[in-house]
């Protein structure tokens, strides 16, 4: 081993976790904002504190099942169990190595305890890294061998993945100027625009990047674009655009003509967008604050579109191999259904005839996805499915088994090495 165990580290590892723990507060700006205010941490420093964070949130149902972890210990001493299961067990350091730090007393009893203890009689959801919940739905639609390898897959580190900027350059010509800086990468197999790198590095301070050759931006999410099939010069609204990743990939499928709205009800998430496409030398992007009171007149003035993405908030169960502690905040599946409902019916008024709505989640439960559209054509007949599928073969892409209910695709991490996403295309009929 080349890192050594240091009191900080341990002690910064374990006020982490915590804080995650207790708060609703994401992981990754947990960790950005400790780092800020920690400026003078190395690299490597910085690069072990969250390897080590993270990996105790993919695995901590069976770092608490080695570790002994009771509800009724306090938060630290839950936190110190985890971390001493995660450094033994995960990252093979001695109990006399961690004893050396000084941090944490107890260690020499807690790792006797778990060397004594047997994994084979752990539930299956313990074994799984999955709360009960998400195992028990995961369980009932999948069905348990695949439902095993998913969740082996989703408990995995991912992959960094780019999306290259054809606006400016070919995959080839950003491929090679990352390699001039030292970053060797991959072409991803199913997007045409994508670029893969296993390894996790400073790609924001990449010529390449500041050039606006790239974006980051996971294989699946790419697809989705693809599924619009926006065409040249069309109006096409980016419905639920938060930050504008998939905006960007839509202006730039649209070669930079027509028109991309995006369009959300968090004007904070859309002021990221401009730098962006700025940035990306795009100019076709406008960006519009929607607001219920303001429903109709907007509608009125950005309506008669001709694609609608609908890409609705979510519980993000698909995106757990990057942000491992979505796996553990209480989710309220109702209260998410019954918005994203509400807000599929709202987007489908902005939707020309002869136009296409398409509605996605980086979800993997059929209660997010196929119910969800089931039940909007239900309530709407003037809407009919597409194969989803087909779109994306027309463009040359076709990844295997991603069949979905309702006519929907679906990219899983365990069968296509992307995050987990599902996507629908409904058309307006005509008059």
């Amino acid at each position: 081993m080349n890192q050594t165990l240091r009191a900080p580290h341990l002690a910064a590892i374990t006020q982490l976790l915590g804080t995650i723990f207790s708060g609703r507060v994401p992981a990754d700006r947990v960790l950005e904002q400790h780092f800020r205010a920690n400026r003078n941490m190395g690299a490597r420093d910085r690069g072990f504190v969250a390897e080590a964070v993270y990996g105790c949130l993919r695995a901590r149902r069976t770092l608490e099942a080695w570790g002994g972890v009771e509800p009724t210990q306090l938060l630290a001493e839950r936190c110190q169990r985890i971390l001493v299961a995660y450094l033994v067990k995960e990252s093979g350091w001695s109990a006399r190595a961690i004893a050396d730090t000084r941090v944490i007393p107890e260690v020499f009893a807690w790792v006797e305890a778990l060397r004594a203890r047997d994994a084979d009689a752990w539930p299956l959801a313990v074994r799984l890294n999955l709360p009960d919940s998400l195992c028990a739905a995961l369980l009932q639609q999948y069905g348990e061998q695949e439902t095993i390898a998913l969740a082996q897959a989703l408990n995995k580190p991912a992959p960094v993945d780019m999306r290259v900027n054809t606006h400016k350059a070919t995959r080839e010509q950003v491929q090679a100027a990352l390699l001039t800086e030292g970053i060797d990468t991959e072409l991803t197999p199913y997007s045409p625009m994508g670029l893969r790198r296993m390894q996790r590095g400073a790609l924001f301070n990449t010529r390449a990047f500041r050039d606006g050759l790239f974006e980051l931006q996971d294989e699946g999410s790419q697809l989705l674009s693809y599924a619009v099939e926006p065409k040249r010069r069309q109006r096409v609204i980016d419905f639920c655009a938060g930050g504008g990743g998939k905006t960007l990939h839509l202006a730039t499928l649209m070669e930079n003509t027509g028109e991309v709205i995006a369009m959300d009800i968090n004007e904070r998430r859309l002021s990221q967008i401009k730098p962006r496409y700025v940035r990306a030398g795009l100019d076709n992007i406008r960006v519009v604050t929607w607001a219920p009171e303001h429903a109709d007149a907007l509608c009125q003035r950005w309506g008669g579109a001709d694609r609608v993405l609908v890409d609705a908030p979510c519980s993000g169960t698909g995106t757990v191999r990057r942000n491992p502690d979505i796996k553990w905040r209480e989710l309220d599946i109702a209260h998410l259904t019954a918005t994203q409902a509400q807000v599929l019916q709202h987007a489908a008024q902005y939707v020309k005839s002869g136009g296409r709505l398409i509605y996605s989640t980086c979800s993997l439960l059929n209660a997010e996805n196929s119910d969800i559209v089931r039940g909007f054509l239900a309530q709407h007949p003037m809407f009919e499915l597409v194969d989803a599928a087909v779109a994306l073969s027309r463009q040359g892409i076709a990844p295997p088994d991603i069949a979905a209910p309702q006519g929907g695709i679906a990219m899983l991490p365990h069968r296509h090495g992307t995050d987990g996403f599902y996507c629908a295309v409904m058309e307006r009929k005509s008059h």
